[in-house]
């Protein structure tokens, strides 16, 4: 009745009159035009986009578990599917709400990122021409980011056919209206294309560091941007890039390393990281956590792992290696309750204010050190991988004299550095290695083959309703 209401009194107007009250915009909401009008808008704008990545479903935790709870080195206690337990046990369906979470955030996150771009093409005048590309500079980094984490699990791996295998849609334009809705699938090739150019246009209008370490661990700068395209390239086997890009942020060929240009990134003290300072130099992009901004209950990684001990480490897995010795420091990453292993990095207690880490230097050494081995060049691999443990076992010794050894003990020195952070998953699938089967006596999870279709993610259900070029 109230539709019709106003419907009926919308007679009484003239024509002059109903145009200006359809197209009147309410007090509390700003029209398209006037969102870039001034700068305190336009960087609200560019917040945003870090808010998006960091929902509770991407970066604000979930992303980074359900890649490593996919791997074999976790154990889950609960069976609960509201915190992982269908990406453990692999699974999920298109209807899973791990599945549709995680695409409507990372989709949500690169149209924030597709609308400041395309805003700021159109908006000239209202900040600096070197502002507005800083901005559109970080906007592109956080879309490359997104669009990386999302066809890494959702597409198969570029290693298979050389991505020439569907990926996914490939959206470059700032949505309103569901007009555009329907868009076919790129190929995987493609959206690392489009990962790859925004990185580099990223790097290029970035600045090349900021007035305090808290904004240059949250905020993308060059070498963010350099770092995150070691990731990328590794995952494409692109191992000419990968040392290309290390070298510009590790110059040096013995330790310690050190970036020497932008922000001076460098390994710190690897238990302090985690517990007392979260800005220090090795953190080159985290998600921030303080007392007004922070995610609680089930949507908080530090609840799932610690708090509420849903996972435990497998005592089979990378706990149990002897590259992971007693000794190790990074052993006070956990906390050990009746003989089991919980991992403690992200906290214990709410509110859970320890930032979540999205790349760190250790993981660009890391990455580093893969590439040189693969192109035959061990002496300065070993140094690279040995300088990541030392810090926290210093009387440890590598024994491997051939590439392969080396290179499984890279394997090893990524399970055991970056646990939790969410990179076992992409690690086992870049290299087109099965998800072997792990359990316990209650819960157990089978091996999962290349070939398997549950060996990525299955696209968003809420997707395939409403995409139907898809």
């Amino acid at each position: 009745m109230k539709k019709i209401f106003i419907a009926i009194s919308l007679l009484g107007f003239t024509a002059c009159d109903q145009d200006k009250l359809l197209h009147t915009v309410p007090p509390t909401q700003l029209s398209s035009a006037d969102v870039f009008n001034t700068p305190q808008r336009i960087e609200a704008l560019v917040n945003g986009i870090y808010k998006a990545i960091k929902n509770s479903s991407l970066y604000g935790g979930r992303y980074l578990l359900y890649n490593d709870v996919r791997g074999e080195d976790f154990i889950n206690i609960t069976g609960n599917t509201f915190t992982g337990y269908e990406s453990w046990n692999n699974s999920y369906s298109s209807g899973s709400n791990d599945i549709i979470n995680l695409w409507s955030a990372g989709y949500t996150t690169i149209n924030q990122a597709n609308i400041l771009i395309d805003g700021l093409g159109q908006s000239k005048g209202v900040i600096s021409e070197s502002q507005a590309a800083a901005y559109i500079g970080e906007a592109k980094f956080l879309r490359a980011l997104t669009y990386y984490s999302l066809v890494t699990v959702y597409a198969r791996p570029y290693a298979d056919k050389e991505g020439q295998n569907p990926g996914l849609p490939l959206r470059l334009l700032a949505e309103t209206t569901p007009a555009n809705n329907d868009l076919a699938r790129s190929s995987v090739a493609e959206v690392y294309q489009q990962i790859i150019k925004d990185l580099d246009d990223a790097e290029a209008s970035l600045p090349a560091n900021y007035s305090t370490a808290l904004l240059n661990t949250t905020r993308a700068h060059r070498n963010t941007a350099i770092a995150l395209k070691t990731r990328v390239y590794l995952t494409l086997g692109k191992w000419d890039k990968v040392v290309e890009e290390a070298r510009k942020i590790v110059p040096q060929i013995q330790s310690p390393f050190k970036a020497t240009s932008g922000v001076n990134h460098e390994l710190q003290d690897v238990v302090q990281i985690f517990q007392n300072n979260f800005t220090t130099t090795e953190s080159i992009f985290s998600m921030p956590f303080s007392s007004l901004d922070n995610l609680g209950g089930q949507s908080a990684i530090a609840y799932i792992y610690n708090t509420n001990s849903e996972y435990h480490l497998n005592p089979t897995g990378i706990f149990g290696d002897p590259q992971w010795g007693e000794r190790d420091a990074r052993r006070q990453w956990l906390r050990i309750n009746n003989g089991r292993a919980f991992l403690a990095k992200f906290g214990s207690t709410a509110p859970f204010l320890n930032y979540i880490p999205v790349i760190r230097y250790s993981e660009v050494l890391l990455n580093y050190a893969e590439a040189l081995v693969r192109k035959g060049e061990l002496s300065l691999s070993k140094t690279l991988v040995e300088a990541v443990h030392h810090r926290s076992d210093p009387n440890y010794s590598f024994q491997s004299t051939t590439a392969q050894g080396l290179l499984e003990s890279i394997w090893k020195e990524r399970r055991i550095e970056l646990l939790g952070e969410g990179f076992r998953s992409n690690d086992l699938l870049r290299n087109l290695l099965p998800i072997p089967q792990k359990g316990s006596a209650s819960l157990t999870a089978g091996r999962v083959d290349p070939h398997d279709e549950n060996y990525i993610f299955p696209l968003s259900n809420a997707e395939i309703a409403t995409n139907k070029a898809l």
